[in-house]
């Protein structure tokens, strides 16, 4: 049996290494998330949550998502 651990966002990269989304509407309280560039991977946590988990995936697999985010395939 394997057990999840859940590694803190601040466990992953200083708060200094992540930048909010560019989609981020902080002027009217909504937020997005933050990422943090790793040196083979790519931290992502919920801007609401500075101290909360992070999700980690390899560059190479955040740089694919993002490419398809902007051809707009996962237009909801």
């Amino acid at each position: 049996m394997s057990t999840n651990t859940c590694i803190t966002a601040l466990e992953v990269a200083d708060e200094s290494s992540w930048f909010k989304s560019s989609y981020s509407d902080t002027a009217n309280g909504v937020s997005c998330i933050s990422v943090a560039t790793l040196t083979n991977n790519v931290a992502v946590r919920d801007s609401k949550q500075q101290n909360g988990p992070a999700f980690i995936t390899p560059s190479a697999a955040w740089s694919s998502f993002i490419r398809e985010v902007k051809t707009g395939r996962w237009a909801g």
